[in-house]
């Protein structure tokens, strides 16, 4: 599964409001083993809603979580946007979810509070532990929850356990050199799709070192791809050290 996160406020991006959700996200899903795949802090901008919907739909292993843009305001986008997306239709209003609205606000639910009912097609509500205001979920793959920390980040924490929450075991070796990744990239064509890489160049006192990291569901895989790495410096009299 890739994990995607969609996080919509204009509002984080102009820096009157700080980001809380991606640091959440990660966090959670890492308590499972899974990572992010890729996040994006974008504008409440309908045009630009679409296309990164859009583009993440076009991943079949996608599983995205999105957070705002579903209340009563002029501003709230993404119910309307994820019919159009996610569904080629337009919004219809949820039974349930209209009559929760009613049952909180009474008289108040008028004339702006019920729309927040108006969501795509056979969605399925995420109850909202703080208010009863739903969030919703298309194919159990696309989630769509409050910009509100408070309200969206138990659901999601809920989801995720419900979910996603058989533990997948990732492995991960490290080493640190004293040389240039100049040094490893034939070794690092080698290696299999199976295998991630991350490397990180770094200058100490005007010098360079590189970080190097497998990781991997195969520990024997990691093992040996590792050794290899371990061998080419050790026959170059490379000083490297195991993190």
């Amino acid at each position: 599964m890739n994990f995607y996160a969609v996080i919509i406020g204009t509002e984080i991006l102009n820096a009157r409001r700080k980001d809380a959700h991606f640091e959440f996200l990660q966090k959670e899903l890492a308590k499972y083993g899974h990572e992010l795949f890729a996040s994006f802090i974008i504008k409440d901008d309908s045009e630009l809603m679409k296309r990164t919907y859009r583009m993440i739909q076009e991943d079949k292993d996608a599983v995205m979580f999105s957070f705002g843009g579903i209340g009563s305001t002029p501003d709230d986008l993404t119910r309307e946007i994820a019919a159009e997306v996610f569904r080629d239709a337009k919004v219809e209003t949820h039974p349930k979810f209209l009559a929760d609205i009613i049952e909180r606000f009474g008289e108040k639910a008028y004339p702006h509070r019920i729309y927040m009912a108006d969501i795509p097609p056979e969605a399925e509500l995420i109850y909202n532990p703080i208010n009863n205001m739903s969030g919703f979920s298309l194919e159990k793959r696309y989630f769509f929850t409050p910009g509100f920390p408070s309200m969206s980040h138990p659901m999601v924490a809920d989801i995720i356990k419900k979910e996603f929450g058989e533990i997948v075991q990732k492995y991960r070796l490290t080493l640190y050199a004293h040389t240039s990744e100049e040094q490893l990239i034939t070794r690092m064509q080698e290696l299999p799709s199976t295998v991630e890489l991350s490397c990180l160049p770094l200058f100490v006192e005007g010098k360079p070192h590189v970080e190097l990291s497998l990781s991997g569901r195969d520990i024997e895989e990691i093992e040996k791809y590792f050794l290899l790495f371990k061998k080419d410096l050790d026959e170059k009299n490379i000083y490297y050290k195991l993190m």
